[in-house]
């Protein structure tokens, strides 16, 4: 991982989930500070240990607590074997994090990390795969085979190094993430079949009589969403 994400000496490096700092130690061996942010207050009691005394320690801050929870420091990179259960919300927290990074390379489930690079037609594309390459340059650096792991874990890895757009596409990205979200919502359905969905709908007529209000437009007496569809 640290092969490919182009580390240089000057870097400060985000490091998500350490644990006993087997991949830490290699990072501060070459870039300029690590800042790692551990859930586990007994791994990062262990982490701080390892480097206690050694040149390594003035270059390490931990930072204790949740990732996703955390407010994230600056940093140029970012490095991580990524849980499966907090993969998409900890993309996206990198994603909309400012200021921007150079990049981020990302250990995740296999699965997980095809549907980030799947392409419009590929049978895993879904709103992961556009959100993400929205907002960033995704690409799949290698698999990793269960046996490179010990204990082996019951699934497959794969590395993927994300590069934020920079500057950012011009758009809303929570009205762009809501639109995808009912787009995909039915991943076999037509685009119109999706949209007139009763519970779309009522939020697409909810939604446009607050734009009105808060434009101050007037919404006709006789305005039925279903007719505009």
């Amino acid at each position: 991982m640290l092969e490919k994400s182009g580390l240089r000496s000057t870097d400060v490096v985000l490091e998500i989930g350490p644990g006993t700092g087997n991949m830490t130690i290699k990072i501060l061996e070459k870039a300029k500070k690590v800042v790692a942010c551990e859930i586990d207050p007994r791994l990062a009691a262990e982490l701080q240990k390892r480097v206690q005394g050694t040149p390594y320690q003035s270059k390490l801050t931990i930072q204790m607590g949740d990732a996703l929870k955390a407010e994230l420091p600056f940093f140029d990179l970012c490095i991580a074997n990524v849980p499966y259960q907090i993969s998409s919300p900890l993309v996206f927290k990198l994603l909309l994090h400012r200021p921007f990074f150079r990049c981020a390379v990302l250990m995740f489930q296999k699965e997980f990390a095809q549907r980030l690079v799947a392409q419009p037609g590929d049978k895993l594309y879904c709103r992961l795969s556009i959100n993400t390459q929205l907002l960033a340059r995704v690409d799949m650096l290698m698999k990793v085979g269960k046996n490179n792991f010990k204990p082996p874990p019951k699934v497959e890895s794969a590395v993927v190094r994300i590069e934020p757009k920079n500057p950012p596409p011009p758009i809303n990205y929570t009205e762009w993430d809501g639109l995808t979200r009912i787009a995909f919502l039915r991943k076999n359905k037509t685009l119109a079949a999706a949209f007139k969905q009763t519970s779309v709908m009522e939020m697409l007529d909810k939604n446009y009589k607050l734009h009105c209000s808060l434009h101050n437009k007037e919404v006709e007496a006789d305005f039925n969403i279903q007719e505009k569809n």
